[in-house]
């Protein structure tokens, strides 16, 4: 079945739920699904309609021929569908709340439709992972290099060391949570899209952002360090603020679900 013949909201295994007067949009990175913001759903939903997705790379996806790994080499193929799905169930105005890559992915279809979107909340995301002389991304080239190299040579434990690298190891339920999502992922995508993502540099699309951002960043991320958020503040075009999550790795929304909730009510102005 091609993309004409079906909706993105069925293939994307959209859904809308909960009550209030703004959308929040719920984006997930690398690896995941939509199942991954569970913890923090119920918190959301009391004052927001809640949008979740699975991007079409996803293991949730029933179609794979869906997504086209040479398509999506660059988050712009992510951010069309994205703004295809929201003109779709007619969304305007929304609060997205994007994870890794997924916040990048929101800053590009903001440049292309600003008018989609009210504010960016970029959760743990990166314009580049590869340091540089003059930029601290995380990993050196050659770290990166070899990351690929694992994924195609030994995949069974490069998923299984990715999700304790990316997941406080002091939870393992979701550790497991996240290793299950990864599994399920069709191992034809994973590599095309760690390169896309690991290898991506997006600094310059920040100097074109003029949506309000709020970048969260976890305090002890080891991909994404916390010298990135202030990064990330500095070039973004409109206002940007940063606030730290106190919890360990890459997934606070599944490690630090209390702690994440207060940050995104003090931003937005919610009760919990």
């Amino acid at each position: 079945m091609s993309m004409l013949q079906t909706s993105l909201k069925a293939a994307m295994n959209a859904r809308v739920i909960g009550s209030g007067s703004e959308t929040m949009i719920l984006a997930h990175g690398f690896g995941g699904d939509q199942s991954l913001w569970d913890k923090i759903l119920p918190y959301l939903t009391k004052h927001y309609h809640v949008l979740l997705f699975d991007w079409l790379c996803s293991g949730t996806v029933k179609d794979p021929n869906l997504y086209d790994p040479l398509k999506y080499t660059s988050f712009d193929a992510f951010a069309d569908d994205l703004i295809a799905l929201m003109d779709e169930l007619h969304l305007t105005s929304s609060v997205f709340v994007g994870h890794s890559m997924s916040g990048m992915i929101g800053c590009i279809a903001s440049i292309k439709r600003p008018q989609l979107f009210s504010k960016l909340i970029l959760v743990g995301s990166s314009p580049r992972y590869i340091t540089t002389n003059d930029y601290e991304g995380g990993f050196d080239g050659a770290a990166i290099d070899n990351m690929m190299s694992s994924i195609e040579s030994d995949y069974e434990n490069w998923t299984s060391s990715f999700a304790k690298l990316l997941v406080d190891n002091n939870d393992p339920l979701s550790i497991e949570h996240y290793f299950k999502c990864l599994k399920s992922m069709n191992p034809e995508f994973v590599l095309p899209l760690a390169k896309a993502i690991f290898r991506s540099d997006e600094r310059e699309t920040l100097e074109k952002v003029t949506t309000p951002c709020t970048i969260v960043q976890v305090k002890n991320d080891l991909v994404v360090p916390n010298s990135v958020a202030y990064y990330m503040q500095k070039k973004i075009k409109g206002e940007a603020t940063v606030e730290f999550v106190n919890a360990d790795r890459h997934y606070p929304q599944l490690t630090a679900p209390l702690e994440f909730i207060h940050v995104l009510s003090r931003v937005l102005g919610f009760e919990i």
